[in-house]
């Protein structure tokens, strides 16, 4: 077994381990392989040992890769999203994880004009109030009810729009010491997300996109549907059973 498929495997193990500890199906959560900075050929040995999912970060290198790559790939993009390459991105991805505005959504939205479906987007929001963070503002949405309803507005206008689809939320835990220290952040989208679906039920709302290398096994635990991960997987020098 080389590398990639040690690493690989034990991921996928981590993964069904921390589903099962919390009663959950491990059937339920998706890997999505981040392949930022990764070649053509490390992806495509990646894609013969079973993964579908990829995730980039940027349009450019997306547009590098996928005409080397097998078509039955779904391309995920994760990563921070200028306004004017929304076309780029709409005709590249079969989900976007990283709406952070209504000025993006809305040029998602034109871009996707004459699509079959609607494209599958994720609402990407800044539980954590950190001033690096992109995302809607909501680390204070349960107190602060300023903050709650310019949320809820921008989320009635965003589920109105006719060729995307709202199917859930992702956010971006902070850098920490410990993995158990991002639950907090874990547990506050995944309480977001059952409000904005109680309140707004023409949406989804099944997909949490939480947890990277550094703290996958706690946004399981906490509800992640979707996981991205990168380092653990292709790191040669980062072996996938170290400290999460």
């Amino acid at each position: 077994m080389n590398g990639l498929e040690h690493n690989l495997r034990s991921v996928q193990e981590r993964i069904a381990a921390a589903a099962e500890r919390v009663g959950r199906d491990p059937a339920e959560i998706t890997l999505v392989a981040v392949t930022k900075m990764q070649s053509s050929t490390i992806i495509r040995a990646a894609y013969q040992l079973g993964l579908r999912q990829f995730g980039e970060n940027r349009v450019e290198e997306a547009e590098t890769k996928q005409p080397e790559l097998p078509d039955d790939i779904a391309w995920h993009m994760i990563g921070h999203i200028q306004s004017r390459k929304a076309g780029r991105v709409a005709s590249l991805f079969q989900m976007v994880h990283s709406v952070d505005s209504i000025k993006l959504a809305r040029r998602l939205d034109r871009a996707c004009e004459g699509r079959i479906l609607p494209l599958p987007v994720l609402l990407e929001c800044n539980v954590s109030g950190e001033d690096a963070k992109y995302g809607f503002a909501t680390d204070r949405w349960e107190q602060d009810d300023a903050q709650r309803s310019a949320l809820w507005s921008a989320v009635e206008e965003l589920v109105a729009l006719p060729n995307l689809e709202v199917e859930g939320l992702m956010t971006m835990a902070p850098i920490v010491a410990e993995p158990e220290q991002a639950r907090p952040v874990f547990i506050r989208l995944r309480r977001l997300r059952d409000a904005l679906a109680r309140d707004f039920d023409r949406a989804g709302w099944h997909q949490l996109s939480m947890g990277m290398t550094d703290d996958f096994e706690v946004a399981v635990e906490e509800g992640a549907t979707l996981v991205r991960v990168g380092r653990a997987i292709f790191d040669p020098d980062q072996p996938a059973t170290c400290k999460i």
